[in-house]
């Protein structure tokens, strides 16, 4: 993308039309304003979608129509969630052998520690469901109910080490910031069903106090290098959802209507004249912005959703910023159209009183999860929507700092982590992958972070090698360039 030779080319092609005395430039004009001086223009223009898909996609039948991903800020402890490790208690406080730990990358958060003594987990884990899968009942008892929904997958690795370039990287592939996130890639390639609401919404629910929350930061639901009407839009857990979401008072809908007509027709004239793509991102937002001021109140009001639906994710559902009450609305938006939901829950980064935490963690997530599941699976959705849960990376074996049967801390762990994901092109009720005994280095059907994403891309119907975007020379891709594989063994 480059401005200048973008202008060039417009002043080129105005002086080519001015001098033919065609005058295609109205036409060009017309296409911009689009939908500024009809209403419905801009849908019926882009056969009736105001965010198409790009030609040719989906490449194949998708499973998957819209994707929420889950996501645990911080990196959830594997070991107390979801990769049992019957052995580690008779390891307890005993030095994790130089063997296993392999001479691996260490934080300086421990790597000054005279000793690395194995940590257990403290909770009883159960097999549940007809495939026997490992569970944390104590923490997780809801969801120890969907296993058969859900395919686990206990290998997920990565190469980041610590929380900001780990999260950019789950998102984005890459460590480093200015590439596009998932959620942007999906919307970019796929549009979305929906012309009233953003093809990819984002909640930040609250989490619980005393856990330690690490910071978010936009790149995670940004555009990056793709068009900018494509980042998330992240709706607001208290007072009105989006800013500015009612008129000023006496100012009626059509005041603004009109208001917004005259405003897009000056940005689609400097459009024409500068060829910057921000401007028509500016027309397009400020449409969207106008149609949800209809949409919005109806998706957040709740009066109409049965008793039965709100008891199944708990009693903070109708708290506006709650885990629960985000899970919901994930659950309205892709019933409504929309491409893609992304939930961002901190305060998962427990290197002390891990115990405590990840309790308070799993209380405020654990049922609304298996709402979210169960919700989707009665309306018929789960089979078109993709759930993803998991975080930017793992939690070592060995205890941070002080370490008793029921008190202890872990370190960051790139090496291995659990996800698991459900819904649309996925088999659940399964187990992927295997640890060695401390949960420390994968024996067993390693998945890479870009692994996931390119199986992620397979599920919505999208050849991840064949979805690219020209950026610094380079055909960029969500996946990189290392030729990762959708894993074969979760799809249905």
């Amino acid at each position: 993308m480059n401005p200048i030779l973008d202008f060039h080319l417009q002043q080129t092609r105005r002086q080519f039309f001015g001098d033919t005395g065609i005058r295609l430039g109205g036409a060009a004009l017309a296409m911009l304003m689009a939908k500024s001086g009809v209403p419905g223009a801009q849908a019926a223009a882009s056969g009736g979608r105001v965010y198409p898909p790009l030609p040719g996609l989906p490449h194949f039948p998708p499973k998957a129509k819209s994707v929420i991903y889950l996501h645990m800020n911080g990196g959830p402890s594997q070991i107390d969630t979801w990769d049992y490790k019957p052995r580690l208690a008779e390891f307890f406080d005993k030095d994790l052998p130089p063997s296993v730990q392999g001479g691996q990358r260490l934080s300086t958060m421990t790597s000054g520690q005279s000793r690395f003594p194995v940590a257990p987990s403290k909770f009883k884990f159960e097999k549940m469901g007809k495939a026997g899968t490992w569970v944390n009942t104590d923490l997780m008892p809801h969801m120890a109910k969907m296993v058969d929904d859900i395919a686990v997958v206990k290998t997920v690795h990565t190469n980041a080490i610590n929380h900001d370039p780990a999260c950019t990287f789950v998102m984005t592939g890459r460590e480093v910031p200015g590439y596009a996130s998932i959620g942007s890639w999906l919307a970019y390639g796929l549009g979305s069903e929906n012309n009233d609401l953003p093809a990819f919404v984002v909640f930040t629910p609250k989490w619980p106090e005393g856990s330690n929350g690490q910071a978010l930061f936009t790149r995670m639901w940004s555009s990056g290098f793709l068009p900018t009407r494509l980042s998330g839009v992240a709706f607001r857990g208290s007072g009105d959802p989006v800013l500015y979401l009612p008129n000023p008072e006496g100012v009626t809908g059509g005041d603004r209507r009109a208001m917004l007509d005259a405003v897009n027709g000056l940005n689609a004239r400097n459009a024409e004249r500068f060829g910057d793509p921000e401007t028509l991102t500016r027309i397009a937002q400020y449409e969207m912005a106008f149609r949800m001021q209809t949409s919005v109140p109806d998706l957040v009001d709740l009066s109409r959703e049965p008793a039965s639906v709100l008891d199944l994710y708990g009693a903070k559902v109708k708290e506006p910023g709650s885990f629960a009450h985000s899970a919901l609305m994930a659950r309205k938006l892709v019933e409504r159209g929309v491409r893609v939901v992304q939930l961002l829950h901190r305060g998962w980064d427990q290197h002390g009183s891990l115990p405590a935490q990840l309790g308070n963690q799993c209380k405020d997530t654990d049922q609304a999860c298996a709402a979210l599941l169960a919700d989707l699976k009665q309306r018929g959705l789960l089979d078109s929507t993709l759930v993803v849960w998991g975080g930017e990376f793992g939690r070592t074996v060995y205890s941070q700092g002080k370490l008793t049967k029921d008190d202890y801390g872990r370190d960051h762990h790139p090496r291995n982590f659990c996800m698991w994901l459900a819904g649309g092109g996925i088999k659940g009720g399964q187990t992927y992958g295997e640890t060695d005994d401390f949960s420390y280095n994968i024996v067993e059907n390693p998945v890479h972070v870009n692994d996931l994403n390119a199986t992620i891309l397979q599920c919505t119907g999208i050849d991840h090698k064949r979805l690219s975007y020209k950026f610094q020379g380079l055909d960029a891709r969500l996946t990189g360039v290392e030729n990762p594989k959708p894993v074969k063994a979760l799809l249905a």
